[in-house]
This record gives C-alpha cells, sequence and structure tokens, in this order.
C-alpha cells in the first residue's frame, strides 16, 4: 500500500513566479458546503484536514473568496494563521455568488479591486501572493470561452505594482487568452481543467512548459463526476493503488511543470491523495492511461 512517507517531497517541486513549491498541493474547493455553497457540515473536520495538509508538507493551498462564499477562506486563516513563510496560498478572481448559489460572473475592474480586498479581509493578510484571473465570459460554469482580457487584468496589474498582488495567474483560458495576457504582465500559471480523460490543453501545457510557467489542472479526478474507466481500473489494480491515486501519478508524469491541487474534504481521502506521489507508473501503464483520453 502507499504511503505518505516523504510523498510531498517525491513529487518534486516548481516555480510558481517568485516561489517555489512541491508539485503536490492542496485544492480548499470541498472544504464548503455542498455545491461549494454555505459553511461545511463539519467545521472541525474541515479544519482538520487543512491541518494534516500542512502537516504532512504541502505548501500550496489554492482556494477563493467565492467557496462559501467566505467560508473557506476563513477557515483557512483559523486553521492555519500565522501563515508559515514557505506557504504559498493561491487564490481566485472573477466570480461571485448569488443567494441561492449560481456562479456569477465578477470581472468588472471594481469587482476585482473588491475581490482583493475580500479575499485579504477573510484570510487574514495584507497581500496576495498568487491570484488567478478567473474568466467567466460564459454562462455558469462554461468553459473557456472567448473574450478580451485586458479591461480585467489592468485593475490587477495596477494592485501588482502597488504590492497588494505578488503575482498573477488566469485560469479557464484559452490559448489566446494566455498569450493576450502574458502580452501585458507576467504570467505565473494557468489553470484549467485537465485530466486523463479531458486532454484539450495537451499542446497548451508543453508550450508552458517550455517557457517555465506552471500548469495548475483543476478537476484533475474529474471533478463533481470522478473519472470513470475500466482501463484506469485495470491500471490501478495491477499497481494495487486506488484509480484516483493513478490518475494523480498520471498527471505528476506528464509534464513537470504540472501543479496538483486535488480536494477532499476527508484526511483520509488527502493521505491517500498525497501517497500519490510516491507512485512511479511504468511505461505500459502510461501507454494505456493515455489512451484513455484519445
Amino acid at each position: 500500500m502507499l504511503t505518505t512517507d516523504n510523498a510531498i517531497a517525491n513529487s518534486g517541486t516548481f516555480a510558481l513566479g517568485h516561489r517555489t513549491v512541491h508539485r503536490m498541493g492542496y485544492g480548499a474547493m470541498q472544504l464548503a458546503g455542498p455545491h461549494v455553497f454555505g459553511p461545511p457540515k463539519d467545521r472541525e473536520g474541515a479544519i482538520a484536514v487543512l491541518r494534516e495538509a500542512v502537516a504532512l508538507g504541502i505548501d500550496h493551498i489554492d482556494t477563493s473568496d467565492f467557496y462559501g462564499p467566505h467560508h473557506t477562506n476563513r477557515m483557512i486563516r483559523d486553521a492555519l494563521a500565522p501563515f508559515r513563510d514557505n506557504l504559498t496560498i493561491v487564490t481566485k478572481l472573477g466570480a461571485l455568488r448569488d443567494d441561492e448559489g449560481a456562479w456569477l460572473s465578477a470581472m468588472e475592474p471594481q469587482e476585482l479591486i473588491d475581490a482583493v480586498e475580500s479575499n485579504c479581509d477573510n484570510l487574514g493578510i495584507e497581500r496576495i501572493e498568487i491570484a488567478n484571473l478567473r474568466l467567466m465570459f460564459g454562462a455558469g460554469d462554461a468553459g473557456p470561452t472567448p473574450g478580451d482580457v485586458r479591461p480585467m487584468l489592468e485593475p490587477l496589474i495596477a494592485l501588482k505594482e502597488r504590492g497588494r498582488i505578488g503575482a498573477l495567474g488566469i485560469s479557464n483560458a484559452l490559448p489566446e487568452q494566455v498569450e493576450a495576457a502574458r502580452s501585458m504582465t507576467e504570467i505565473v500559471c494557468v489553470q484549467n481543467m485537465y485530466n486523463l480523460a479531458n486532454r484539450g490543453d495537451d499542446d497548451l501545457i508543453d508550450h508552458l512548459a517550455q517557457e517555465g510557467i506552471a500548469y495548475v489542472p483543476f478537476f484533475p479526478l474529474g471533478g463533481f463526476d470522478p473519472l470513470q474507466s475500466e482501463a484506469l481500473e485495470n491500471v490501478a489494480q495491477d499497481l494495487e493503488a486506488t484509480p484516483m491515486q493513478v490518475a494523480l501519478a498520471w498527471l505528476l508524469q506528464r509534464s513537470p511543470n504540472i501543479l496538483l491541487i486535488p480536494g477532499t474534504s476527508s484526511v483520509e481521502h488527502l493521505r491517500q491523495n498525497v501517497a500519490a506521489a510516491n507512485l512511479a507508473l511504468p511505461e505500459e501503464a502510461v501507454a494505456r492511461l493515455d489512451g484513455i483520453g484519445g
């Protein structure tokens, strides 16, 4: 059985702008209530997950003030503050939630400025080390959609120049939007949906790797619809691992610029996810897994 011994160190490191983080991180989205809305059913359990993540050596936590909203950031503050110097907290801007929990675009300049203040207030920090602009040109949870990123980046670049933000990334973005953003400012990471079965960003990942830019896949395990594949199940059985551990190990081996942020509200599942960094996939297994998204 895979263990967490040295797993974070074995995941390797990569530069996330001015910070260097281990490639196995943690995504805090699932700490909020159902559908990422409202408080968690078990707040103490959620705090225990955060503390265990840091105890295991995780130094990259992904969050947003629209998780909850506000609840997840406040739990991170209550569980982990004062934050360790080596802990990099990355947040997202660009969305809001209405009273029913719907996801709304919030990309107007003042909305983005307000989001920076809200994230800082609820995390209890003076500066966001890395902020991802989460593009929402389409309705609801639509994937990357064409649109001009420049008006949204301008206020964030100004906040970066003032020191309120350390570095900028972009999320839910088309390759041309990534390049448009890079023409305006340094972009240190791209956060898009990508996993074994959703491989649309293959070329983008390879390009970013050549440029030394991190790629952070959200829904690395399929999100609200967990990955299902007979090939994945068979490889996992052969390697005496869980399918989700195999899926995470495949991502780590896919490209050195991929940083993982699998989310969970369970300490047990957190440890299982972390242990995936100790799984080395043989070439034959990788070939079988590559076929899932082909």
